[in-house]
C-alpha cells in the first residue's frame, strides 16, 4: 500500500538548514513536507557556533527571542603558539552588532533544533515524515515525485511536490539525484571531537575559543553554553579512530586542562574535515542546500551558518515561484549568489587551518590574512552575494548591491525586521514626495536616527532590501529613488499558492 501526499515544497532532511527553510516557507503560506530518515532529533552536540546574521534569520523564523536565552555570547577566538604566545587575535564586539544581535554566539545544537521544530509544529500546512527515506526523485517538468519508504513499516510513501530541496547532508541523496559532483578545494584532515560536561565550575578555562597552533598536534578549545566544553584534536594519519577515541587516550590529550574528577565525557567522534562545493545546486525543480551543497573546515565556525544563509536566500524565491509571482528562472540566482559567498568563508577557514598547522607562523599569518602580515588581529569577513540579476528586478547595477544591510532599531525600540517581516522593504532617508508610488512597503528615516546613520554609512538616500536583508539596489537622486520605488518586487507573504 502506498501513502500519497501532495505539497508545495518537499524538504529532505530535518537538521538546522531544513528546519529553518521549512519555517520560512511556512511563514510565507507555502505548504511544506519535511522528510527525515531518522526517528528522532540527534540529541548530542554538533555545531557550536553561529553569527549575528544567522540570528537575524532565526528572528524571521520566529525563534530568536527564545534562542537568545539558551546561547552564550562569544567573546572571540585566539590563536596561540606551542609556547603560549599570541599569534592571532580574533575578538568579537561585545555590544549589539549591526544585525541587531550580538555578532557571535555559542550554542548547543539540540537547543536550536528543538526550538525550530517546536515553532514548525505550530504552523499550518506542514507535514513532517520521520523514519522515512527517499528512494528516488523524479522531476516530471511540472512537479517532482519522491518515492519514499517508511523505515519502520516498509510501507511506500509517495510525495508530489512543486519543488524539492535536499538538506540531507554531506552524503546527500538529493545531490545524487541531480547528478552533481563536488569541487574539492584541497583541505582534508581527520580531527577528534570531544564534548565534555563539567562537574564543577572552571572559570580558568576561559570564555574565548583557543586554537593551539602546534604542528605536532594542533588542538582547539571551545566554550559552549552551561557546563559544556569542547576540544578538537588533530588525528595523525597512522592513528585509527579506535585508538584516538579510547578513553585513556582522551584523558591523556586533556591532561593539561582536565581530570575525570573535573568533567565527564559526553561524546567523542572522529570527523574528516573537508572543503568542497557542489558544481550544481539546482536541476529543474530539485535543489540542494546546507552540507549537501558545501563543506567547510570548522576553523571559522561557519559550517551551519552557510546552510542557514542558503535557507534565507532560497525560501522567498521558492515562495514567489510557487505562488506564480515569479518565473522559475528566479531560482537561477540561488547558486549564482550563494556559491561565491559560501566559498569565501571556506577559503578563509582553509587559511586559518593553515595557520593552525604551520611550522612557519609568519608565513601562515600572511596566508590567513593576505596583505596583513605582522598584524596579529583578524576582522570578521562579510562577503557579498555573487552577482545575478533577479529576472529584471533591480537589474541595474548600483553601489552596495548584494551586500548585507544592517537592522536598525526604530524610535519605538522595535527592530526593523519585526515591523517589515520576511518581505522586501524600501528604506528612505526623507518622507516620500507627493504622488509617491507606494507599491512597496517603506520606512523613512524621519524620527529614526539609526536608519539615518545606516544610510549615511552607505552614502545613499534610499535602499531596496530583499526579504533576506541583502541589498537589491540603492539610489541617491529623486529620479533614481522614484525608479527604485517603482520596481515590481513582490512580497512572498502576499498572494495565494
Amino acid at each position: 500500500m502506498t501513502n500519497r501526499l501532495k505539497t508545495d515544497v518537499a524538504i529532505v532532511g530535518f537538521g538546522p538548514t531544513g528546519a529553518t527553510l521549512a519555517n520560512l516557507l511556512a511563514e510565507c503560506g507555502i505548504t511544506v513536507t519535511v522528510i527525515e530518515r531518522e526517528a528522532a532529533m540527534y540529541h548530542l552536540p554538533r555545531a557550536v557556533h553561529f553569527d549575528g546574521e544567522c540570528m537575524r534569520v532565526f528572528q524571521a523564523a520566529g525563534i530568536a527571542d527564545d534562542l537568545s536565552k539558551r546561547v552564550l555570547q562569544n567573546p572571540g577566538m585566539r590563536f596561540v603558539s606551542p609556547e603560549g604566545d599570541m599569534l592571532l587575535d580574533w575578538p568579537r564586539p561585545q555590544g549589539i552588532g549591526p544585525q541587531g544581535w550580538f555578532t557571535s554566539y555559542r550554542l548547543h545544537q539540540p537547543d536550536l533544533e528543538t526550538l525550530l521544530r517546536q515553532k514548525l509544529a505550530t504552523r499550518p500546512g506542514v507535514t513532517v515524515l520521520t523514519q522515512t527515506e527517499v528512494v528516488e526523485a523524479i522531476d516530471h517538468g511540472d512537479h517532482v515525485l519522491l518515492a519514499c519508504r517508511d523505515r519502520e513499516t516498509g510501507d511506500a510513501v509517495s510525495v508530489q511536490a512543486s519543488y524539492v530541496v535536499g538538506c540531507d547532508g554531506a552524503r546527500s541523496t538529493i545531490r545524487g539525484a541531480i547528478g552533481s559532483a563536488m569541487d574539492d578545494l584541497g583541505f582534508e584532515e581527520r580531527w577528534l571531537v570531544i564534548d565534555m560536561l563539567l562537574k564543577r565550575d572552571r572559570p580558568d578555562l576561559g570564555d574565548h575559543s583557543v586554537q593551539y597552533c602546534d604542528p605536532e598536534r594542533p588542538m582547539t578549545y571551545c566554550r559552549a553554553p552551561r557546563n559544556r566544553r569542547r576540544w578538537e584534536i588533530t588525528v595523525h594519519p597512522d592513528e585509527s579512530d579506535a585508538e584516538v577515541t579510547d578513553p585513556d587516550r582522551i584523558w591523556g590529550y586533556l591532561a593539561r586542562w582536565l581530570t575525570p574528577e573535573d568533567a565527564g565525557l559526553e561524546r567523542s567522534a572522529v570527523y574528516t574535515f573537508r572543503s568542497m562545493v557542489a558544481q550544481s545546486w539546482r536541476k529543474g525543480r530539485i535543489l540542494i542546500a546546507g552540507d549537501a551543497a558545501h563543506l567547510t573546515p570548522p576553523f571559522m565556525g561557519q559550517g551551519m551558518c552557510a546552510g542557514i544563509r542558503d535557507a534565507a536566500n532560497l525560501a522567498w524565491k521558492l515562495a514567489l515561484c510557487v505562488k506564480g509571482l515569479a518565473t522559475p528562472d528566479l531560482l537561477d540566482s540561488y547558486q549564482a549568489e550563494r556559491a561565491p559567498n559560501a566559498r569565501a568563508f571556506i577559503e578563509t577557514a582553509m587559511r586559518l587551518g593553515g595557520l593552525i598547522n604551520a611550522l612557519d607562523a609568519d608565513s601562515a599569518l600572511e596566508m590567513a590574512q593576505p596583505g596583513n602580515a605582522g598584524k596579529a588581529r583578524m576582522q570578521t569577513i562579510a562577503p557579498p552575494l555573487g552577482p545575478h540579476d533577479l529576472t529584471g528586478w533591480a537589474a541595474t547595477e548600483t553601489p552596495h548591491k548584494g551586500q548585507l544591510f544592517c537592522q536598525p532599531r526604530l524610535s519605538s525600540g522595535s527592530p526593523m525586521d519585526d515591523v517589515s517581516g520576511y518581505a522586501p522593504i524600501l528604506i528612505l532617508r526623507d518622507a516620500p514626495p507627493q504622488g509617491f508610488d507606494q507599491s512597496l512597503p517603506y520606512v523613512t528615516g524621519v524620527g529614526h536616527p539609526e536608519i539615518i546613520a545606516a544610510l549615511d554609512d552607505l552614502e545613499t538616500n534610499a535602499v531596496l532590501l530583499r526579504p533576506d536583508r541583502y541589498i537589491a539596489a540603492t539610489a541617491c537622486t529623486e529620479k533614481d529613488i522614484a525608479t527604485l520605488a517603482a520596481i515590481p518586487f513582490p512580497s512572498p507573504l502576499n498572494g495565494k499558492a
